[in-house]
């Protein structure tokens, strides 16, 4: 068990489907509130910045708790979905506040960001995220 601090967890790892593409995550839990951001950095743009993509806040429900809530701070539409689908699984697993900033690109992808190459890159962003906040999640309950 370990008590929320201010230091961030930043962790890379490949696309999947993808041969030169990876995933960049970077997860700040505080005492009320977590923050993760996301992005993709292939070795061909690796010098371009990303761009902002999503940015999405949400919360546990008291009366439901299968359903969090969520807002759009910062909206790109072909970023939100994924922000906000990550943003209510984490509020719904830690039961805090979660903000998610989303800027994960599927183009590099092997079929260029099918429902399936999506999917496949929303579990292992799940899964590494709540590896890394289960010494949290156990301090939380």
């Amino acid at each position: 068990m370990a008590a929320p601090n201010n230091e961030a967890i930043q962790v890379s790892f490949p696309l999947p489907r993808s041969r030169d593409t990876k995933i960049h995550m970077r997860l700040t839990v505080q005492s009320k509130a977590i923050a993760l951001f996301l992005t993709t950095v292939s070795s061909e743009d690796s010098s371009h910045p990303a761009s902002m993509g999503a940015f999405v806040y949400s919360i546990p429900d008291k009366y439901d708790p299968n359903q969090p809530l969520s807002t759009t701070i910062y909206s790109a539409e072909s970023r939100l979905e994924f922000a906000t689908r990550i943003a209510k699984i984490l509020a719904k697993k830690t039961n805090m506040p979660v903000y998610v900033g989303n800027s994960i690109s599927l183009a590099n992808t092997g079929l260029g960001g099918t429902v399936e190459e999506e999917l496949e890159a929303f579990k292992q962003v799940v899964a590494i995220a709540l590896d890394k906040l289960q010494p949290f999640i156990q301090f939380a309950t």
